[in-house]
């Protein structure tokens, strides 16, 4: 390697991995919520001070070079130790708390929210919890007002309405879409029954198959899994969820079946270029926003 120049921040790190990953340049600054400037200007830096090229740019999609992969094993274990180390220390910050307003999307009602409050019920023993329930921008709403503390909702990166500039995001799981329909029934014999398209999940499905040229027309726009796997399950027509929305309305999983992403049938490409995400957020502490931040 040339005598490196500079300094190797994490934030730098950090968006070389997700470049890594996602393959260009572009789809690294949509998971990061930045501009594609952004990204390579990190880029550039980080290998500025590693003194050594880690991406060709010149590959669709884009790969890393022979250093960008011994770097890469390293960049990994970097960001590991950092989130272990935030991890601590928010809850050395939270061990004194009294009160925590903890938001958390329905999806989660019936198995990981009592879970999640008894552990932080034997980690934080001096302190009452105040928990709300509901649908992801509703929470993000209420998080943004400093009405809640720490919310776990569907990651909004993907939303072009959403400025995220002002709240830490710490990614938690993510879930492909899928379709379902009646048991054995074939998809294009059927109406489709649509997921609201007030929350963000009816938005990113509604925006996938505009972008694909699908225009299917709905008689049935509901917001509530249950009725429409319901709906579903007798028949009145197919739908695009999520596993997670299947297993809280298992009652109905005998009598559906879920297909594959690609609805071949209807000429479309993977209901889900990027999976949906679930992330726990919790609005930013006052400080200096410096120009490369080391936080999403």
């Amino acid at each position: 390697m040339a005598e490196a120049e500079g300094r190797v921040t994490l934030w730098g790190i950090e968006v070389f991995v997700a470049a890594a990953e996602e393959g260009s340049i572009s789809a690294a600054a949509r998971r990061l919520g930045v501009s594609p400037s952004a990204v390579s200007q990190q880029l550039s830096g980080l290998e500025t001070a590693l003194g050594a090229v880690l991406l060709d740019r010149s590959g669709r999609p884009m790969p890393v070079t022979p250093a960008g992969a011994m770097f890469r094993r390293h960049a990994q274990t970097i960001l590991n130790a950092a989130s272990e180390a935030r991890a601590e220390l928010a809850m050395a910050d939270l061990s004194g708390m009294t009160t925590l307003r903890l938001g958390v999307i329905e999806d989660f009602d019936s198995d990981v929210t009592p879970r999640l409050l008894s552990l932080l019920a034997r980690d934080l023993k001096g302190c009452r919890f105040l928990l709300e329930t509901g649908a992801s921008h509703r929470l993000a709403d209420q998080l943004e007002a400093r009405a809640l503390d720490i919310v776990i909702a569907a990651d909004t990166a993907g939303d072009p309405s959403a400025d995220s500039s002002w709240r830490e995001t710490h990614p938690l799981m993510s879930e492909p879409f899928v379709a379902v329909c009646p048991r054995g029934a074939k998809i294009e014999d059927l109406a489709l029954i649509q997921y609201t398209a007030r929350h963000l999940m009816g938005r990113q499905i509604a925006g996938h198959l505009l972008r694909q040229g699908v225009r299917l027309g709905h008689r049935f726009e509901l917001d509530s899994y249950a009725a429409i796997l319901a709906m579903v399950a007798g028949g009145e027509g197919w739908t695009i969820l999520t596993p997670l929305a299947l297993h809280q309305a298992r009652a109905f999983r005998a009598t559906v079946e879920a297909a594959p992403p690609a609805l071949r049938a209807l000429g479309t490409h993977p209901l889900s270029d990027r999976p949906r995400g679930r992330a726990a957020q919790r609005a930013s502490p006052d400080r200096q926003h410096p120009e490369t931040p080391d936080r999403r």
